[in-house]
């Protein structure tokens, strides 16, 4: 997860499972083709049911509504194409989740893990030296990404794809075992090189005191 999708497709093939099984029914192991036909297919899939989960994560108005209060500028980077996002940037709108710049795979070279789509968030915002950024994200690709920007990267681990569980599928745990899973993708996303880790969006204000007061130090990510 948060791969460029075609990235995305290409790393679910490169598994021994999912290979195997490839030639197991086609009598033959994938080719560049292969992969560029199951993207065509996969991108109208995908974009006739973005619609469908595109609700704003709990809190996430809210946060975003404050850090401008505060000076910040928002900026977001998507594994989606122009065409995914432009569906799902639509309906936060609608929300009230207005960024100030999108930036999406389709637009840059390379996407995560690489920095460009980060590198170009910042220079469309127009905010520099990029220790001044912090990049915020739920998959292992997110910090990856921040910290190949030269970016602080926090992750977020209960309500992302660490995680990987709906609201209700959350609330419906026994709290061991929302603990236990907790756990795991807290340990992930350190692992991939988190200078932070919080719950949800909504937990990042005492994590910027902290950024802010290292930075006050003369502190780098």
């Amino acid at each position: 997860m948060g791969l460029d999708k075609k990235k995305h497709i290409e790393t679910l093939l490169k598994m021994d499972e999912v290979a195997n099984q490839w030639k197991r029914v086609f009598g033959k192991s994938w080719s560049s083709n292969d992969l560029d036909e199951l993207y065509r297919d996969f991108i109208p899939l995908q974009i006739s049911c973005l619609k469908d989960f595109s609700n704003l994560i709990p809190g996430c108005l809210e946060t975003t509504q404050q850090l401008r209060k505060q000076g910040i500028s928002i900026g977001t980077t998507t594994g989606y194409n122009s065409d995914m996002i432009g569906v799902v940037a639509s309906e936060a709108n609608k929300q009230g989740f207005r960024p100030d710049a999108i930036v999406c795979s389709s637009d840059v070279s390379a996407g995560r893990p690489h920095p460009w789509m980060a590198l170009e968030c910042a220079k469309r915002l127009q905010v520099y030296p990029l220790e001044a950024f912090v990049k915020i994200g739920d998959t292992v690709a997110d910090i990856e990404e921040g910290l190949n920007a030269g970016m602080w990267s926090i992750g977020v681990a209960k309500t992302g794809n660490e995680l990987g569980l709906t609201e209700g599928e959350v609330q419906s745990l026994a709290p061991a075992d929302l603990s236990n899973r907790l756990n795991g993708a807290y340990s992930r996303l350190y692992q991939a090189g988190a200078h932070y880790v919080i719950d949800s969006i909504a937990d990042i204000f005492p994590v910027l005191e902290k950024i802010n007061a290292r930075l006050a130090m003369r502190e780098k990510p």
